[in-house]
């Protein structure tokens, strides 16, 4: 029987945020997530602890069996020597061989594409959440706009008929 300490547990405690891809949720329908781990330098994690990160041209495939993450920009470590790291360079992905078979299935379908969506630490360890993606047409987007316009002409009035009693 676990013992209650008194203290308020937290579900994202060690969790902190390097970057997120905000554009990605606007430009795809976002089908599948996963959390997979990078295999990195030791200037790229400096780099990430600093929180320069960008994940805006970013994309992930499959390769020989293993998911690989292209075009993540971690700038260079600015008191890294020699041993600095390229910004652009490839990057593997941590991932369960059952994931990596879900991907390979359901990424091989025409239309479909892996997109990074956010960069973060969990417990220490850096961490990608990768979704499988699908483009979004110009109309849905409209839609998309207009809804969330809606739903801010909605709060608003909220606001001002509760500052009115």
């Amino acid at each position: 029987m676990a013992r209650d300490t008194g203290r308020k547990k937290d579900k994202d405690a060690g969790h902190r945020l390097i970057a997120q891809n905000k554009r990605a949720r606007y430009d795809y329908h976002i089908d599948d997530t996963w959390e997979a781990g990078m295999v990195l330098m030791g200037t790229e994690v400096k780099a990430l602890r600093a929180g320069r990160a960008s994940l805006a041209d970013g994309y992930a495939h499959v390769r020989d069996g293993e998911v690989w993450l292209e075009n993540v920009h971690i700038p260079e470590y600015t008191q890294g020597t020699w041993t600095n790291h390229a910004p652009r360079r490839r990057r593997k992905l941590l991932l369960n061989r059952r994931e990596i078979q879900k991907i390979i299935t359901k990424s091989e379908e025409p239309g479909w594409t892996l997109i990074p969506l956010s960069l973060y630490f969990k417990d220490g360890r850096a961490k990608v959440e990768i979704g499988l993606a699908r483009g979004k047409k110009a109309y849905d987007k409209r839609q998309a706009l207009a809804k969330r316009e809606a739903e801010r002409e909605m709060q608003k009035a909220a606001a001002a008929q509760f500052r009115r009693r």
